[in-house]
């Protein structure tokens, strides 16, 4: 017994992503944003303040991250070293994307 799922499509055609992927509807760097998202949610005290625009340029993409002010320092930390860490951080998942990825935390 055939249904007309198989007459049109073939098995392998109905999942196939490539032409989705080729044709430009991606988000740029959208792993390192969903993590640049999800790691600035976890360490402020106010989660839904936080905003995260994205940029793209020669050199790569930049997010910009925006948080409340009060949450300012906790998003840098002391000496900058959380600030560091999550650069590194989304730096390497936009690695994974193929992306060259830059993170400015701004008031």
């Amino acid at each position: 017994m055939t249904d007309a799922y198989d007459d049109e499509l073939g098995p392998d055609d109905a999942f196939d992503d490539d032409e989705d992927e080729a044709s430009g509807n991606r988000v740029p760097a959208g792993v390192a944003t969903a993590v640049l998202d999800y790691v600035a949610r976890a360490i402020v005290d106010d989660p839904d303040s936080v905003v995260v625009e994205v940029e793209e340029g020669r050199h790569g993409v930049t997010l910009r991250l925006h948080v409340a002010p009060d949450d300012m320092g906790k998003v840098i930390g002391r000496r900058g070293r959380v600030a560091q860490a999550i650069r590194s951080l989304v730096r390497a998942a936009g690695a994974r994307d193929g992306s060259d990825v830059q993170v400015d935390i701004v008031d």
